[in-house]
């Protein structure tokens, strides 16, 4: 079996700490058994690999979300989507990569959102999917979770009446979103809710690709991806099928997309500086800013404060803000495969110049690309750590205390020996994140490229190359 996990999403539920760059499933929130705070994603992925299933997963992501990936997760396996376009294309291409890496057509193919939450024994149960399909002779087979409660934010899976005893059961209908009452009577009727787990044999998804005329091969689909529909594989493929089946999964499921779901299992009221008053029950505080935040007299109450914005809401009424977010919004912290980076400030004057300060992170042992910017200069002031500057085949220490300036056009790069912090002014025309020509992104070509330009490869404790 493999697995393919999808990981998109906007990250407007969860505002102001997600953000399009940085959606739900990232967020550090969540406490784990040694007592640290990790994101959804890496909850998942730890259960995958305790359930021995790491080693045939590979996740599907937008190239937006590539690099925050990468920093959570290290090197996982990784399919690029160019850009978003909704389940059915993401699904398509993760099927042409799998059969472009020469998996056979007769292996099952199981697709799982990123950031179930979930207990250990779902990841065993998804074992349980080869089977279905094969004993079935169904296309596609779901998972499907026991409802708890007749709960009207949830799809449902309606399998037909009777049938013979088996651990699955043919798919009837489907019903999205119904009202209280309604989800009760499915309810009684042995409905699921449907948690986005599914899977079908990797020939199935060709077959698909070939009716719709378009290519197996991975580099042949990925260069027309963005001629493909936007259309979710549900739409698509789904509710156009006549044999389904389903297998029930009756442990611990929960979709943490709001922000009353999500405290509801965080384990911590408060995360970052500030104080909760003992009459603010049921309140929950997240502040990823240095300055505190204090709470008096606000019961069942969500306060989240990040770079890009604050919220006070009541619980309940939170998943409002999805509606009240301006789209577009530029994300004023990111996560990227070398640390992090947090905006400051902004300014545009009169004469056209544009003015960009962040506060930036970059870890030890880790590199920014060996790249160039056309219209802006970049001015570091660094804080702490230390490490070297490549810049143009000229090779330096840098350290507390050093200002280094970046002529527009001129090829740099930067590595951390260790965990280093400083303030980058971004001045010019334009200061956009997509101003940039990279050479290189790994260390080795770096390396390479420095000996080739006359300069000495670094070693490690060393603070010249």
């Amino acid at each position: 079996m493999k697995l393919v996990l999808l990981s998109g999403g906007s990250g407007k539920r969860l505002w102001p700490l997600s953000n399009d760059a940085r959606s739900k499933q990232f967020l550090k929130v969540l406490e784990n058994d040694r007592g640290d705070m990790e994101s959804m994603v890496q909850r998942v992925w730890g259960q995958i690999k305790g359930a021995g299933l790491s080693d045939s997963a590979v996740i599907a992501t937008s190239k937006v979300q590539v690099e925050i990936l990468q920093n959570q997760l290290g090197g996982v396996p990784i399919i690029v989507e160019p850009e978003r376009r909704d389940t059915f294309p993401a699904i398509a291409l993760a099927a042409s990569y799998l059969y472009s890496q020469g998996v056979s057509l007769d292996e099952t193919v199981c697709i799982l959102p990123v950031d179930p939450y979930v207990d250990d024994r779902f990841f065993d149960r998804i074992r349980d999917l080869d089977g279905a399909l094969h004993n079935s002779g169904a296309k596609i087979a779901l998972m499907g979770v026991n409802p708890t409660y007749p709960s009207s934010k949830y799809g449902y899976i309606v399998p037909e009446a009777g049938g013979a005893d088996t651990d699955y059961k043919r798919v009837g209908r489907f019903t999205e979103k119904p009202s209280e009452d309604q989800a009760e009577r499915l309810i009684e009727q042995g409905a699921l809710w449907n948690c986005g787990v599914f899977a079908f044999k990797l020939s199935y998804m060709m077959d698909k690709l070939l009716r719709e005329g378009l290519p197996m091969e991975y580099e042949d689909l990925l260069a027309r991806y963005a001629t493909l529909e936007k259309i979710s594989f549900d739409y698509a493929v789904v509710e156009k099928e006549s044999h389904i089946a389903v297998i029930p999964y009756d442990g611990y499921w929960k979709d943490l997309g709001t922000w009353n779901t999500l405290t509801e299992n965080m384990g911590l009221k408060q995360i970052g500086k500030g104080a909760i008053s003992e009459d603010s029950s049921n309140t929950h505080l997240i502040n990823e800013l240095d300055i505190p935040v204090t709470i008096i007299g606000i019961p069942d109450a969500i306060v989240a404060v990040s770079p890009d914005g604050i919220l006070v809401s009541d619980k309940a009424a939170s998943p409002r803000v999805k509606d009240m977010v301006e789209a577009g919004q530029r994300p004023m912290y990111e996560e990227r495969r070398w640390g992090w980076y947090r905006v400051l400030d902004y300014s545009k004057f009169d004469n056209g110049t544009e003015v960009l300060t962040k506060r930036i992170g970059l870890g030890a042992g880790k590199n920014l690309g060996y790249r160039k910017h056309m219209h802006r200069a970049d001015t570091w002031t660094i804080i702490t750590g230390e490490g070297i500057l490549v810049k143009e085949g000229s090779i330096t220490p840098v350290k507390a205390g050093d200002v280094v300036t970046i002529q527009p056009g001129t090829y740099h790069c930067l590595k951390a020996f260790r965990d280093m912090e400083y303030i980058e002014v971004q001045t010019g025309a334009v200061v956009q994140e997509e101003d940039f020509e990279e050479m290189f992104s790994s260390w080795k070509d770096i390396e390479r490229h420095c000996v080739t330009s006359g300069a000495e490869p670094a070693r490690a404790g060393r603070k010249v190359l």
